[in-house]
């Protein structure tokens, strides 16, 4: 997939967030998401949610969505942003090694990974990335929560407890 470097019209460029206002903004968009979601069952609806609201609170989410698992691969599923990859093996990128492994990956410089097999460049304006493995309660996989940044480095421990922490609560049925 070729993509144009020139940043879409809709989409506002990442600005990463210091510590204390990376956490107090995870913190505002957890007490929304528990007030929204309280009692929801529908999967789908349950990841578009996610999604509006953390790309609402944290500046630095340039791209944000799940991709599930559908007959042995990732693909696509809620998302924002600009276009993302339709499916994406378990042996291929960031998605892929998270799904692979089953754990959290946290890329401060996509750019520095063999592009194609570690990264996959769906958009070149993307810089840096978090992947987060969806359980479901009997440890299935069921999808990886995909958010990327065109900041380097915006990603780190703050963003992997929280973002695990969501996963767990919303999505672990």
């Amino acid at each position: 997939m070729s993509a144009s470097a020139e940043m879409p019209y809709f989409i506002k460029p990442s600005q990463n967030m210091g510590s204390e206002e990376k956490t107090a903004a995870y913190e505002q968009a957890l007490q929304e998401l528990t007030a929204v979601l309280e009692g929801e069952t529908d999967f789908i609806l349950i990841m578009a949610t996610i999604n509006c609201i953390l790309k609402t609170h944290l500046r630095y989410y340039y791209w944000v969505g799940f991709y599930c698992v559908k007959e042995g691969r990732l693909s696509v599923g809620p998302y924002q942003g600009t276009l993302g990859c339709l499916h994406i093996d378990f042996s291929k990128g960031v998605c892929g090694r998270a799904a692979r492994e089953r754990q959290t990956q946290l890329v401060g410089d996509v750019h520095a990974l063999v592009q194609g097999a570690e990264h996959i460049a769906c958009d070149p304006n993307s810089q840096s990335e978090i992947v987060v493995p969806v359980f479901d309660k009997q440890n299935n996989l069921l999808a990886v929560f995909d958010v990327d940044s065109s900041e380097k480095f915006s990603f780190d421990e703050i963003d992997r407890r929280y973002l695990e922490e969501i996963m767990q609560r919303f999505l672990a049925r």
